[in-house]
């Protein structure tokens, strides 16, 4: 999804300083969390298979590490940019300190396409990153992981470099890993299924049936297709997914009233997560504009793909008969739409809660990782199911308690506990 001109940064800076202001942190603090507290900017040199080199330019944010390494993925993205991770790695910290993970924030990024490069191109991007950064990670400083555009392969990869640099097996450096070589069990579904984990307390919460429920999506990647995944297991009707379409350089969405069939889309979707729009009409699919997911007449919204996508422009869209917009993606909805849906008095569960799943199950790969010792899928979809219910429940209840919304509340408990770890260490 083509991000907008919003700068995401600005947005995590005023939902910080907002949050600054209710806590009434003292200007220290303030200062030390409303920025980043070490980021690095470096070059890429790679030889491209036509023998020439090209240069990719890399990054990596350490946003706060007081309550433990940095934790964040790193994306590819043609429209990558220092602010975007910037944010990205502001929304870890407060996402791993409201999970109640000992882990901070951190975020990184390449400006690339993978459609466009081959797999020998892109190992070679992998390589170069930790050749960069190699001094300032591992793990038990600051651990990657996969985000938008990156995989299970490109995590290998890294680590393998790493491993060859440092000389020694340290699987715990990275996270997203194959399962037999360090992964763990559950991780690919654990940020799709974290965030249908709140919309089940959600529902639970208005007294709605999961299977008197119909949702939208935005995305068709990794997050998205497992959200669907249990959420039709919920009883839930899924009727428009969107999503990417390389071919011609915009998006599309997929719609069936009488709700999509996961597995017949996932078989004329490509890896990155685009459906074949030629073969989607073929089985009986509206094609509409992208943005058309956003103006379904359901209970639930997901946008599950990249930041700044509800915005002031397009939230008047959003059908009264919304209920529930969950947060898949980091940072999807705008400052001033954001209000606009507090006002509507639609249910919303704040990114740093609803897509928390992922960075839960992460640090279950790590804890794995670090001791050597792998448990079965169902423990860790289990350890999950709690760790997620917990902290719903935690964030609804202290926003009922300060008559807060879900996202003041979310953000008030978790830049509390960093302030806290920062103050207990001297910091400020």
């Amino acid at each position: 999804m083509k991000a907008t001109s919003y700068n995401p940064f600005e947005t995590a800076q005023k939902q910080f300083d907002r949050t600054a202001d209710l806590l009434q942190l003292n200007q220290a603090t303030r200062d030390l969390l409303r920025n980043p507290i070490r980021e690095y900017h470096f070059s890429i040199p790679v030889r491209m298979d036509n023998g020439k080199t090209k240069i990719f330019r890399g990054f990596r944010v350490q946003h706060n590490d007081a309550r433990g390494p940095s934790k964040g993925g790193i994306r590819f993205h043609p429209q990558e940019t220092i602010d975007t991770v910037r944010a990205l790695a502001m929304w870890m910290t407060w996402k791993t300190a409201v999970a109640e993970i000992p882990l901070g924030g951190g975020k990184g990024g390449v400006i690339c396409d993978p459609h466009n490069l081959s797999k020998n191109e892109q190992e070679q991007i992998c390589r170069g990153w930790v050749r960069q950064i190699v001094k300032n990670v591992g793990p038990y400083e600051d651990v990657p992981a996969p985000d938008v555009m990156t995989s299970a392969q490109h995590m290998l990869w890294m680590l393998d470099e790493y491993e060859t640099i440092v000389g020694e097996k340290r699987p715990g450096f990275i996270t997203g890993k194959p399962v037999g070589l360090g992964g763990s069990l559950g991780r690919k579904e654990a940020t799709g299924y974290g965030v249908m984990i709140t919309v089940r307390e959600a529902l639970k919460e208005l007294n709605i049936e999961p299977k008197n429920t119909s949702a939208s999506f935005q995305g068709f990647g990794n997050v998205a297709r497992y959200a669907i995944e249990l959420y039709q297991q919920m009883g839930g009707t899924v009727v428009c997914v969107s999503c990417w379409d390389q071919k011609d350089q915009t998006s599309y969405a997929y719609r069936k009233k009488e709700g999509i069939d996961l597995q017949e889309l996932l078989s004329i979707t490509d890896p990155f997560g685009g459906i074949d729009k030629a073969q989607a009409e073929a089985l009986g699919y509206e094609v509409l504009p992208g943005d058309a997911w956003l103006e379904q007449d359901v209970d639930i919204l997901v946008p599950a793909a990249l930041e700044n996508q509800i915005t002031q422009e397009n939230v008047n869209k959003v059908s009264g008969r919304v209920k529930i917009i969950a947060e898949g993606a980091n940072g999807p909805t705008t400052d001033e739409a954001d209000q606009y849906i507090n006002e509507r008095k639609i249910f919303i569960i704040p990114d740093l809660l609803a897509n928390a799943g992922g960075v839960t199950c992460s640090y279950f790969e790590q804890v794995q990782s670090n001791m050597n010792y792998f448990w079965e899928k169902d423990e860790v979809l289990g350890k999950l199911d709690v760790k997620m219910t917990s902290a719903f429940i935690s964030v609804s209840d202290f926003a009922k308690m300060n008559n807060l919304d879900m996202r003041s509340a979310a953000y008030v408990i978790s830049v509390d506990r960093v302030a806290q770890a920062c103050q207990d260490r001297g910091w400020v």
